[in-house]
């Protein structure tokens, strides 16, 4: 039953996308990181009422799913932007992938909510005010605007988890994890930070 739930809320959502996308109510950027934010929201909780392998069947679903939405055309978006992109696929891939490096469902929360919330409101943000204060990394844009929202929302994602883990987290560790994240996120292009992220904080967690 909560397998059933589970893709019907994401299809749900994928379908106000749609809609939204249809009806120009988001702008390109803006229509795509409403998935990747809202669904990554909803995916990064699986675990709660999900077991592993429920999840990685799930994962293996969304990436046939993505790689079809591609080649008809539908879904538009989730990858209507204007330059090459492998996100959505490595978005899909790390749902599964997570699941072979913890069984804390704390971490896999902590991990992919680094990749919706984090990377989601940096592009948000880093769109509507980096105009002004651009740079460039291996020819893409950035700016400082989404770097810094970037790094500001994982670091408040590890104090929470820190607050709420048995352990908690030393601050250096603390810093350290938003620190690494960030670079990351500047320089895994072409969407591969939606792999790259959530994946070295599940590993950084894991260790600690």
């Amino acid at each position: 039953m909560y397998v059933a739930l589970s893709v019907l809320i994401v299809f749900c959502l994928l379908l106000v996308s749609e809609l939204g996308w249809r009806r120009q109510w988001f702008a390109n950027e803006f229509g795509r990181k409403f998935v990747h934010i809202t669904v990554g929201i909803f995916v990064a909780f699986w675990p709660f009422i999900l077991s592993w392998n429920q999840i990685r069947l799930l994962s293996l679903a969304f990436l046939v799913v993505v790689i079809a939405s591609d080649r008809l055309k539908v879904f538009h978006a989730i990858r209507s932007v204007q330059r090459p992109t492998f996100g959505e696929i490595c978005f899909a891939a790390v749902v599964g992938l997570l699941t072979f490096i913890t069984h804390s469902k704390g971490i896999y929360a902590a991990a992919l909510l680094q990749m919706a919330l984090a990377d989601g409101l940096a592009a948000v943000v880093g769109t509507r005010y980096g105009r002004e204060n651009k740079y460039y990394v291996f020819g893409y844009t950035k700016s400082i605007a989404g770097t810094l929202t970037f790094f500001i929302v994982s670091l408040a994602l590890l104090i929470g988890y820190s607050i709420f883990s048995v352990k908690g987290l030393p601050v250096t560790y603390i810093l350290l994890g938003a620190s690494v994240a960030t670079i990351s996120e500047n320089v895994a292009i072409r969407g591969l930070d939606n792999l790259v992220v959530p994946l070295f904080i599940g590993l950084l967690l894991t260790k600690l």
